[in-house]
């Protein structure tokens, strides 16, 4: 299994694919799959039955995952997408944006 860059939280940029171009912050991770779920990007939707919780049904819009490499972490300063790397800062390691060299 690869090291993933992109962490639940972290506010990306999508830059291939049907939505390119739009931003939204990481729900969720799925490291087995390499995939990402990120806030209103990507939505689906799903016919849902009738039960005791939604005794209406209907068509639910709900966010799919999109894979790790459609991605890229946007800088919280620039606003600009960019790659990250590891640093040791005293005994912990530290995410930084290559681009500017700031910690993330």
């Amino acid at each position: 299994m690869i090291k993933l860059k992109i962490k639940s939280g972290d506010t990306v940029r999508v830059i291939a694919g049907d939505h390119k171009g739009s931003e939204g912050k990481v729900l969720r991770v799925l490291r087995e799959k390499n995939k990402a779920v990120v806030e209103g990007v990507n939505l689906v939707s799903k016919h849902t039955k009738p039960s005791a919780k939604n005794p209406q049904g209907g068509i639910v819009k709900k966010e799919a995952p999109i894979h790790i490499s459609n991605i890229a972490l946007v800088d919280s300063k620039t606003k600009e997408t960019t790659k990250t790397g590891v640093r040791k800062e005293g005994d912990k390691n530290v995410r930084f944006s290559k681009k500017t060299n700031q910690v993330l």
